[in-house]
């Protein structure tokens, strides 16, 4: 039995090969040598670049099929309190935002989604697409806080929409919203609950009849789902089998882009037809080999540039990119793997940062300082976070139940207008420096400054936090 492709996926990167073969059809028995079956060797190379093309679009169907089984589709789930130190379920989560979040099927038809009047507070609702590409996001920065309505249709779907409804077509029938809503302390908790109550999402046919609430969902049904393994987790344990299969299925309701053609042919000559199982066991025994190294292969490639992404250096560091990567798949399925639930730039930009000044792993026995000049504070239109996570990327548990400090807190500025955030283990003897307290776990930690409607500087690059300073 061919090991499994979760079994390799800690193993060296692999580069990934780009096939050469031909694409012109056969005019006559002379050329019969080009429509031959592709040799082992470039079975294996179609096998990495597809498994890499298609990973997201797998890891995305099975992030929704686990996250239905306790919230129906076309249904919001809302998060109604911070992430603290006993959540452990979601890597780097937040301290900032509540989560309304809700999986769409529109192969049936569209569905609309309505919001309130948030009366000038900060939210954003992006709109992802089967392939991790952000389709939309409206929110504060896009569309204003105003009561608004958008009919979010399929790529099939023709029709008119009704007065007052924008529409936001998708080129998948999949689309996950992942909507964020800022709280700005313990006691906002309520008015963002109101408001979570008031986001809404209706058929349309419903909608035409007057209707703004949609109708109850179906009650839970029972399923052998895994729900205990994460996503990625359950991705790697597929065979190359199961994956190019559940790839195949996927296809038809959720077709490739335009510029994805170049892959699509790859797929043919690899023999994946749209809505059709994909069966190893017809192939020679050496070609199914080949077929599973270059998933197995891909897949450890993936991995690499996550842990390359996660690896840090002396100073912060972005992943750009978020939101819309074109034809770089290796980045796509890289974010993917880190966390699909991306931002566009523009509306949340997260630098994250695993070292001081002078390359030296963040620990908890040493005291540090950010510093941030008066002119140097994060450039944002909405407002920032510092975040600190420990090796697992969860929160720590910490004795005045801060997971988050910046710019929402009643922090105390130098008297030039600088400002320092301390970081530490050891509760800071000075008042004053409690005040601007961000509690570190006894070992290791990292960090990651949440920027929430950057400036153009910020998304650019051009800015950065300073670098963090160790003071004992």
């Amino acid at each position: 039995m061919n090991p499994s492709i979760r079994q390799l996926a800690s193993a060296v990167a692999l580069v990934v090969l780009l096939s050469a073969c031909s694409t012109t059809p056969a005019p006559a028995p002379v050329d019969a040598a080009v429509v031959q079956p592709p040799s082992d060797q470039a079975m294996k190379s179609l096998s990495s670049e597809v498994f890499t093309f298609g990973y997201p679009l797998v890891l995305m169907d099975v992030t929704r099929e686990i996250m239905t089984v306790k919230t129906p589709i076309n249904t919001f789930s809302h998060r109604r309190t911070f992430f603290d130190g006993a959540f452990t379920d979601v890597v780097t989560p937040n301290a900032d935002t509540l989560y309304s979040t809700a999986w769409l099927d529109l192969s049936r038809e569209p569905i609309v989604l309505s919001l309130p009047d948030t009366a000038g507070r900060f939210y954003l609702m992006p709109m992802l697409d089967a392939w991790t590409n952000v389709i939309a996001s409206p929110g504060k920065r896009t569309t204003g806080t105003r009561r608004g309505a958008f009919a979010i249709v399929g790529p099939e779907w023709k029709g008119t929409l009704p007065k007052g409804v924008k529409e936001i077509r998708s080129p998948t029938s999949m689309v996950w919203i992942v909507g964020r809503t800022q709280v700005n302390s313990r006691q906002d908790l309520g008015a963002v609950h109101r408001l979570q109550d008031q986001y809404r999402l209706v058929p349309l046919s419903v909608w035409q009849k007057g209707g703004r609430v949609a109708p109850a969902p179906a009650a839970p049904r029972a399923t052998m789902i895994d729900t205990e393994s994460s996503p990625a987790e359950q991705v790697a344990a597929m065979d190359a089998q199961a994956f190019f299969s559940r790839l195949a299925a996927l296809l038809p309701a959720n077709p490739p882009a335009a510029a994805d053609a170049p892959m699509v042919e790859k797929m043919t000559r690899m023999g994946i037809v749209p809505g059709e199982p994909f069966k190893t066991t017809v192939l020679e025994p050496s070609t199914a080999r080949a077929v599973q190294e270059g998933a197995t292969a891909a897949l450890t490639g993936i991995a690499a540039q996550v842990k390359k992404a996660e690896a840090g250096d002396t100073g912060w560091r972005v992943w750009h990119e978020p939101g819309g990567y074109g034809t770089n798949y290796l980045a796509r399925a890289t974010l993917a793997m880190m966390g699909p639930d991306v931002n566009l730039p523009e509306d949340a930009v997260y630098p994250t940062a695993r070292a001081d000044a002078t390359g030296r792993p963040f620990d908890g026995g040493s005291r540090y300082v950010l510093h941030f000049d008066k002119s140097q504070l994060p450039p944002v239109k909405a407002f920032w976070s510092l975040s600190l996570y420990n090796s697992q990327q969860v929160f720590v548990s910490n004795p005045i139940n801060r997971y988050s400090i910046g710019s929402r807190d009643r922090l105390r500025y130098n008297r030039d207008g600088s400002l320092d955030i301390y970081i530490q283990y050891d509760r800071p003897s000075d008042a004053g420096q409690q005040a601007n307290w961000l509690p570190a776990p006894p070992d290791a930690f990292n960090l990651m400054l949440r920027a929430y409607w950057p400036d153009q500087a910020l998304v650019d690059g051009d800015w950065m936090p300073p670098a963090v300073q160790r003071v004992n």
